[in-house]
């Protein structure tokens, strides 16, 4: 019975970290629309959590490792790249070609893709990192799941009513969505080994590490008029210091715990929460054929984590 109440307690943290995470699509969008490159937001976002963090560290004197042997820097390194630079350059920079709803919708198939290279690591891969995931079986659930998301992408990607198409920001957060499914495939075992706040602080530092080379001409972004403006600033704050800091942290121990294709698929909600808010703040709407498109990659990446 404890078990089951510790197991239950990680699945309720999972849903609040998604749940703030829908809404950053939005925070990211104003923040674009203000006049803010999305290199310089996720440089902001991640510098403001990598401070916090080492506050947090020195203040209470937890896991300070610097170094994890070198093959293990290079598993951060790549972390650092699916989960840090790569996923928020293509997420942020398809928030500039198209609607907050749509880069949530899409990036929503990260559950998907990451039960489907779970399959392929667990069957060609071997040692630690192939046996700390979870065991993904091939079924009617996964294949159904995946041609009906599919075809929820094909109608959110071109949707003929709105007759403005815009695949290149729709695929970008596509690619968005398989950066984290890589994330995803190998964060849980380093966070059991090395801790919360070490794995975390080391994917914090190789993703600003590599997204230095995309900051050439974003000086304007960094302008102290534009920084000191409040809904600048206070989005900043919120996605650097809660949704970065906290919810990275308590998404890693989550993804540890419950396993990283059961913690990834409730990203599936995050689209609730993106539309909530881009309706509310950004007066945003949504097709009937782009309904039915978000709608069916729902249900393909629901009926898909049946598969497990």
């Amino acid at each position: 019975m404890q078990g089951s109440v510790n197991g239950l307690k990680y699945h309720l943290l999972a849903m609040p970290v998604v749940a703030v995470w829908g809404v950053t699509f939005v925070s990211t969008k104003v923040l674009i629309m203000a006049g803010m490159e999305p290199v310089a937001i996720f440089f902001v976002r991640f510098i403001l959590a990598y401070l916090g963090l080492w506050i947090y560290l020195f203040l209470f004197g937890k896991e300070k490792r610097l170094w994890c042997g070198w093959k293990d820097e290079l598993v951060f390194l790549f972390l650092g790249i699916t989960g840090g630079s790569f996923y928020f350059l293509t997420e942020n920079t398809a928030l500039e070609y198209t609607q907050a709803c749509n880069v949530s919708f899409l990036v929503c198939s990260a559950p998907l893709f990451t039960a489907i290279f779970t399959l392929i690591f667990r069957y060609f891969g071997h040692g630690r990192f192939a046996r700390g995931l979870e065991n993904v079986k091939v079924g009617l659930p996964l294949a159904g799941g995946t041609v009906l998301a599919l075809t929820g992408m094909a109608l959110v990607i071109f949707d003929g009513v709105r007759l403005k198409i815009s695949p290149r920001g729709d695929l970008l957060a596509l690619a968005a969505a398989i950066c984290w499914a890589l994330y995803s495939l190998f964060m849980g075992q380093l966070t059991r080994e090395y801790g919360p706040l070490t794995a975390t602080r080391k994917v914090f530092f190789y993703g600003l590490v590599t997204i230095l080379p995309f900051l050439g001409g974003c000086a304007g972004s960094f302008s102290p008029a534009l920084l000191c403006r409040p809904e600048v600033w206070g989005n900043l704050l919120f996605l650097g210091v809660l949704a970065s800091l906290v919810c990275f942290v308590v998404w890693n121990v989550v993804m540890e715990r419950i396993g990283n294709v059961t913690s990834t698929n409730y990203v599936y909600l995050n689209p609730i929460f993106t539309l909530l808010a881009s309706m509310a703040l950004l007066g945003e709407k949504m097709t009937p054929v782009a309904a039915a498109g978000s709608a069916a990659i729902l249900a393909g990446v629901i009926l898909a984590g049946k598969g497990k």
